[in-house]
């Protein structure tokens, strides 16, 4: 209204300052609108009146008059107008940034559309000879007609899968779930490949401030942050749909660093990505990763909901230059939305989010021609009638059992699969050189049963030791497993079970000291899995040991009539044992028996306990154990990640140290990551304990800044480790300790830093022991090697 006469004015033009968001005031003067786009003050503009500014709450229902006064007779001030001093891609870019809650689907209550997935493996880097074969005569246009509009080389099929679903999310409280209508699968999926390739399955969302590509985070080129790490740059603009977008390339400022290049259409109105293509930069700090490259567009489906409309993902793997390697591609597309209409609870109940349909895998051909967003190229047709006869072909089997025998450390020959290979041969004081020959059936013989066992000889000791046993899959929905398993060899107690074998050849070659306190073991076990929905996994073990030592020492107890010493041959103990593990969200790649986790972003609780069963099969102790623990991972922004884990345990009842917790030391100059390096075996036992592990991988944070040091790809890596302890009298006393053998008065700590990445498989750490610096025959500090392949 005019600020002197009141009078009301029509045809005003109002509208956010700083935005394109506004209206117009109507015939008698009145305006309104809603928006998720406000700004924080609202401007008029009429001929003859001076412009009016004021201001607004955000994020709130409010009315506001504005009163507006004549220009009169005043001169209209001179105008220069300058072009701008920074890129107009920077204002743009602080729109996007200031719009970045409004324009993520997280905002919303809740969501649900159909998804439509396809996820191929290829082989690429193949040669000339190789793809003149003429069994690959028909299908010869998949090496000739590449799209010379991209990166990609020359590719093989192996594997496709194709999948519809129903996915829903509910923002409060939390919860989402996938409904698998349908799935198909053409090709053999090799399970260690997929391993790699496990980052392929996830879904970027690029309002985050971090994407996370095999376990780092490269920083979006839609973070809070992206101005310190990216240069702008306003390139063209068009109409896209129905929409006026700019297209804005982006650039990293910096070298090594994990980033992005490419370009993103943004719309001029709501500041909303509509498009975007991102390819991860040639010197980023990440191994085996020749391409990574994505693209998305989205779609308004909702007024001021914008929401992903399709999703293209290339990973191309390459372990070595200028040899095979392998594609994963995966183009997802996602329809029939539904906005702000949460399901009820009942709907999300239970913590299985993922839900196969018990037909999924029973689709027909006319279901699938439907069924598909968007249809098959002819090609892609042609490769689904010709993915039996290419994995006929010597090479692709050939790659594929060697990726295999790697990741497993079995060589598959017909029914049976000879291994672990790198258990044939090693060495120690009491067995000499020991050779071993084991193995176990295939999937080949069957894929519901398999058997196995293992005969080694030591040369010195001149003894036989064997084991054996079967292991069967009951159900695979719900996951159940039996096994029964024998086993007369010698092993080192108080080893970590993450650390390598005491038969492994590399135990024996990284040795620092004689496993001089080894025991010899008859154990007879059975084992029970249930899996109630995959992440909540409850085992049962009944186990029955006989523990007698070889080598140098020998158990002794003293006599309560006399106080003499007796030297007792053995140790027998029958436990049974239930252990439950919780790992939410977590995924998996599965075989036909064993399976590996690809993670979860959640913690991970296990739990278990074990009762002693004195007098089964002449077991000689009743007791109780309850051991529990806590492990987690989490980014730390662009600082890498940070990784811990925390155990407790507790003993009930009177039992000898070998029974006891014999803490995890390490006799080798191999960095064991769950095991106290600079801690001999048999220096340290507990009936009740804490420990804890600290992790921190810098992810080359500090040294990417080095020029010198860029190109070697070097990662910075801290650990921490600690375990605090007690023994009460009745168990110091049940057996005659060892003159090595303590209890932990305080808490046993130690501390590295390292390097990791050398050569892309090394890592060295340098190890510091804090405490316990007075005990015979230990290592205050050293040095230590690991071996490990990472991205």
């Amino acid at each position: 209204m005019d600020g002197n006469t009141k009078e009301l004015l029509p045809y005003v033009t109002i509208r956010f300052v700083d935005s394109k968001i506004g209206t117009t005031s109507n015939d008698t003067g009145y305006y309104s609108f809603d928006t998720y786009y406000a700004t924080d003050s609202l401007e008029a503009n009429s001929f003859g009146y001076k412009r009016t500014r004021v201001k607004v709450k955000k994020d709130a229902d409010q009315t506001i008059d504005i009163l507006m006064f004549p220009i009169g007779n005043d001169t209209i001030p001179e105008v220069v107008i300058r072009p701008p001093d920074v890129d107009p891609a920077i204002a743009m870019f602080k729109k996007i940034l200031r719009y970045k809650e409004v324009n993520n689907k997280e905002k919303l209550r809740s969501y649900q559309y159909e998804v439509y997935s396809k996820v191929e493996f290829d082989v690429n880097n193949i040669s000339d000879e190789f793809k003149n074969r003429k069994v690959f005569k028909p299908i010869k246009f998949i090496f000739e007609n590449v799209d010379s509009t991209t990166s990609e080389k020359p590719y093989l099929p192996l594997f496709i899968t194709e999948s519809v679903s129903d996915y829903y999310f509910r923002k409060n409280p939390q919860a989402h779930r996938e409904y698998i209508n349908a799935s198909q699968v053409s090709g053999f999926e090799n399970k260690s490949v997929s391993q790699f390739m496990g980052d392929m399955y996830q879904n970027i969302n690029v309002y985050e401030n971090y994407v996370n590509i095999f376990g780092r985070n490269f920083v979006s080129p839609v973070s809070d942050r992206g101005l310190f790490s990216y240069d702008y740059r306003l390139s063209d603009s068009a109409l896209i749909g129905n929409t006026w977008c700019y297209k804005i390339k982006f650039y990293p400022k910096r070298k090594a660093e994990p980033l992005f290049i490419g370009h993103f259409w943004m719309n001029d109105t709501t500041y909303a990505i509509r498009k975007i293509e991102c390819d991860v930069v040639g010197d980023a700090n990440i191994n085996f990763i020749k391409t990574f490259a994505f693209k998305q567009e989205f779609e308004q489906v909702k007024k001021e909901v914008w929401m992903v409309t399709s999703d293209y993902l290339l990973v191309d793997f390459n372990v070595f230059d200028k040899q095979m390697g392998c594609y994963g591609r995966k183009s997802t597309t996602y329809k029939n939305f539904v906005i702000n209409e949460p399901r009820e609870d009942a709907f999300y109940a239970g913590a299985q989010n993922i839900v196969v349909a018990d037909d999924a895998t029973d689709k027909t051909k006319e279901y699938w021609e439907t069924a598909r967003h968007f249809p098959l190229t002819p090609q892609e047709r042609l490769i689904y009638d010709m993915m039996d006869t290419i994995l006929k072909v010597p090479e692709v089997r050939t790659f594929n059992s060697v990726v295999s025998m790697l990741a497993s450390g079995y060589k598959v020959i017909g029914k049976f699969e000879f291994g672990p290979y790198f258990t044939t041969y090693s060495f120690n004081p009491y067995e000499g050189p020991r050779f071993r020959l084991g193995g176990r059936t295939s999937n080949a013989f069957s894929k519901r049963i398999e058997f196995n066992g293992y005969c080694a000889y030591g040369t010195r000791d001149e003894q036989f030791k064997y084991g054996g046993g079967f292991r069967t899959m009951l159900t695979k929905k719900p996951r159940q497993q039996l096994a029964i398993n024998y086993k007369h060899d010698v092993e080192m107690l108080g080893m970590s079970a993450n650390g390598f074998r005491q038969d492994n050849i590399l135990a024996s070659v990284f040795r620092r000291t004689l496993p001089n306190k080894m025991t010899f073991i008859d154990e007879y076990k059975f084992y029970y899995e249930y899996e109630y929905f995959q992440g909540l996994n409850n085992q049962l073990h009944l186990r029955h040991r006989t523990i007698r030592p070889v080598g140098v020492y020998h158990y002794e107890k003293l006599s309560d009539a006399t106080g003499d010493t007796l030297n007792p041959v053995s140790v027998q103990v029958a436990e049974a044992t239930y252990y439950i593990r919780f790992a939410y969200d977590e995924k998996y790649v599965s075989g036909e028996f064993d399976r590996t986790s690809m993670g979860t972003t959640y913690p991970v609780f296990d739990a278990q306990y074990s009762l002693g069963l004195k007098d089964v099969f002449s077991s000689d102790y009743n007791y109780h154990k309850v051991v529990t623990s806590v492990q987690h991972w989490f980014n730390v922004g662009g600082m890498g990640y940070f990784k811990y884990r925390v155990e407790a345990g507790k003993y009930f009842g009177t039992l000898p140290y070998p029974v006891l917790e014999l803490h995890r030391g390490n006799n080798t100059y191999y960095f064991d990551n769950y095991a106290f390096n600079l801690m001999n075996l048999y220096e340290f036992v507990s009936d009740q304990y804490v420990s804890v592990f600290l992790y921190h991988h810098f992810q080359g944070f500090f040294l990417n800044h080095f020029p010198l040091l860029r190109k070697l790809k070097w990662r910075e890596v801290a650990t921490f480790k600690a375990v605090w302890g007690s023994i009460s009298d009745k168990n110091r006393n049940e057996m005659v300790f060892p003159s090595t053998l303590h209890s932990l008065n305080v808490p046993y700590m130690e501390f590295s830093v390292g390097i990791e990445n050398i050569f892309k498989f090394l890592r060295f750490d340098f190890v510091q022991r804090l405490t316990y610096l007075n005990h015979p025959d230990i290592a205050k500090w050293g040095f230590r090697v690991r071996f490990d392949i990472d991205f």
